[in-house]
C-alpha cells in the first residue's frame, strides 16, 4: 500500500511544478500527514512525517502559487473512470460547516451550521461529491461567502479572496456552477441529488432541468404542488376596471405536499428495500404521484414526480422528494435514488474523521482551498485502494486504510528519544504560552492599578 501511495501522489506532480522549483514533495508530505496524524494540522504532521518541516509545509499550503483547481479537476476525472458512466452514478450536492473562532477566517460568520443543528460562527461550503451505488468520493467545493463579506472589500482582501470572486452567490448558485464545472470536465453522471436547502429553491431545480439534468430532490413540507395541471393563464380584463392584467394566474388551487399526504389512503403506502446494510436490509415506506409545479411566473407548469417515504415503523419520519426523472420511472427506483444522499453525508464523515478535512489551522483563501484539494486527494487514493480490494477485502473501510497507512508509511516518531524530543518541544510551547498569559494578565493589574490611583 505504500508503494500504491507514492505511485498515485506522483501522478499528481507536475500540478506542483513551478519553473524549475517543485513544492511536489511538500504536497507527498501533507498528504502522508493527512492519515499519520492523529490530529491532521501541520504541528502534529510534523511529528510523524520524516523530513517534515512545520514552516515549510505552511509556506506549501498558505504562499505556493499552485493551482487547487487544477488539482480538483484531475481529481473529477480520475473518480470519473472509476464511478462515472453507469446507470447509477450520480452527482450528490450538500454543504458542511466547519466551527471557527474569530472573525478572521475566510467566509466565517454567524450562519446554520449543519453539523451543530444551529447558528454558530463558521465556515459553510458546499461540495460535489460522485457516486455509484455504495462507492462515492468528493470531486468539488464552492467555499460560501457571506453577503458581510462581500460588502468588505477590505475584509476580502486581507483574506487573500480574488476580485473576482468577491460576489455574493447563493450556496444553490454555488451548487449549479459545480454541476456545469462537472460536465464541461466530462464527468458522467445521470442524476443530480440534492437535499431539502436546495429542493426549496424553484429557480435551482428549473435551472437543472433546462440544462438538461435530471434531479432528485428532497423538499420541505410546506412545498406547493398542483393535482391538476394549473395551466397559467392571463384573467380577462374587467371592463369597469383599469388596465389589462399582466400577471398569470392559475386555474386550479395548490396545496402543501404534508395537506396532500394526509389525503392519500392508508393502502396506498408501499414497502420498498432500498439496498442491504450492516444491520439488515435498508427498508422504508413510499408512495408516489405525478404532480405540478408552477412559480407563479412561467408561461407552463412543471410536471414531476413527488415521491414520499417514511422509516418503517416511524410513521413520523416523513421525506418527500421531487423529481423529474423519465414519467415511467418506477417508485422503487425512485426511492433508491433519493437514498443515494446517504453517501455524500457518509464522505463527510470520512473527510472529517480520516482526512483532516476540518482539520486545518489556516485562515486565508489560498490555503483554504489548497487544504480541500488535497484532502480530496487523500480521499480518491482510500476509493481506489476499495476498489483495488475489493475481491480480497469487501469491508475495507476509510478507517481501515488510514490505520494501515499510519504502519505502512515512514515514521518519524519511532525511536525513544524522538518521542521525547517531540514531548518536550511540547511543554517548552506549553510553557511560553503560560508565560504570556501571566504576562498579559500583570500588565492589565498594572493598568487598572495606575488608572484607579
Amino acid at each position: 500500500m505504500g508503494l500504491r501511495f507514492k505511485s498515485f501522489t506522483e501522478r499528481y506532480f507536475p500540478h506542483f511544478q513551478r519553473g524549475s522549483r517543485s513544492v511536489g514533495e511538500q504536497a507527498e508530505e501533507y498528504l502522508q500527514g493527512l492519515f499519520q496524524a492523529s490530529r491532521k494540522n501541520m504541528e502534529r504532521m510534523e511529528e510523524v512525517v520524516p523530513n517534515c518541516d512545520y514552516q515549510s509545509l505552511q509556506h506549501f499550503l498558505s504562499h505556493s502559487e499552485w493551482d487547487a483547481r487544477a488539482i480538483l479537476e484531475q481529481v473529477a476525472a480520475e473518480a470519473d473512470r472509476h464511478l462515472g458512466g453507469s446507470a447509477d452514478s450520480c452527482l450528490l450536492l450538500d454543504e458542511s460547516a466547519f466551527a471557527k473562532k474569530g472573525d478572521k477566517s475566510v467566509g466565517v460568520a454567524r450562519q446554520w451550521s449543519g453539523r451543530l443543528g444551529k447558528v454558530d460562527n463558521c465556515q459553510v461550503a458546499v461540495f460535489a461529491c460522485l457516486t455509484q451505488g455504495s462507492h462515492a468520493t468528493l470531486i468539488d467545493t464552492r467555499l460560501y461567502l457571506p453577503r458581510e463579506w462581500t460588502d468588505d472589500l477590505e475584509r476580502c482582501r486581507a483574506a487573500g479572496v480574488p476580485q473576482p470572486a468577491v460576489v455574493l452567490k447563493s450556496k444553490a448558485d454555488l451548487a449549479f456552477e459545480m454541476v456545469l464545472g462537472a460536465r464541461k470536465n466530462g464527468v458522467r453522471f445521470r442524476w443530480v441529488g440534492v437535499d431539502g436547502g436546495y429542493g426549496k429553491e424553484p429557480a435551482f431545480l428549473r435551472r437543472l432541468e433546462d440544462h438538461g439534468e435530471v434531479f432528485v430532490a428532497e423538499v420541505h413540507k410546506d412545498q406547493q404542488i398542483y393535482q391538476e395541471d394549473p395551466d397559467p393563464r392571463l384573467p380577462d380584463k374587467q371592463p369597469s376596471r383599469g388596465r389589462k392584467p399582466t400577471r398569470l394566474e392559475a386555474q386550479s388551487a395548490s396545496q402543501r405536499v404534508d395537506a396532500w399526504l394526509k389525503a392519500q389512503p392508508a393502502e396506498l403506502w408501499q414497502r420498498v428495500t432500498v439496498r442491504p446494510g450492516a444491520k439488515g436490509e435498508l427498508r422504508v415506506e413510499a408512495l408516489q404521484a405525478r404532480v405540478w409545479l408552477w412559480d407563479g411566473h412561467e408561461s407552463k407548469a412543471r410536471h414531476w414526480h413527488l415521491v414520499a417515504t417514511r422509516e418503517v415503523g416511524s410513521p413520523d419520519t416523513i421525506k418527500y422528494t421531487l423529481s423529474n426523472a423519465p414519467a415511467e420511472t418506477s417508485l422503487q427506483r425512485l426511492v433508491w435514488m433519493q437514498r443515494q444522499r446517504f453517501w455524500i453525508e457518509r464522505s463527510f464523515e470520512d473527510g472529517k474523521s480520516e482526512s483532516g478535512m476540518a482539520d486545518y489551522q489556516v485562515r486565508g483563501w489560498l490555503a483554504w482551498h489548497h487544504h480541500m484539494a488535497l484532502v480530496m486527494m487523500a480521499m480518491l487514493f482510500m476509493l481506489e485502494e476499495k476498489l483495488t480490494q475489493k475481491e480480497d477485502y469487501p469491508l475495507l473501510s476509510c478507517a481501515d486504510i488510514e490505520f494501515l497507512l499510519a504502519h505502512f508509511l515512514p515514521r518519524r516518531d519511532v525511536t525513544v528519544a524522538e518521542v521525547v524530543r517531540q514531548m518536550e518541544a511540547r511543554h517548552r510551547a506549553r510553557q511560553a504560552a503560560i508565560d504570556s498569559a501571566y504576562r498579559r494578565q500583570r500588565l492589565s493589574d498594572l493598568g487598572r492599578a495606575m488608572v484607579s490611583g
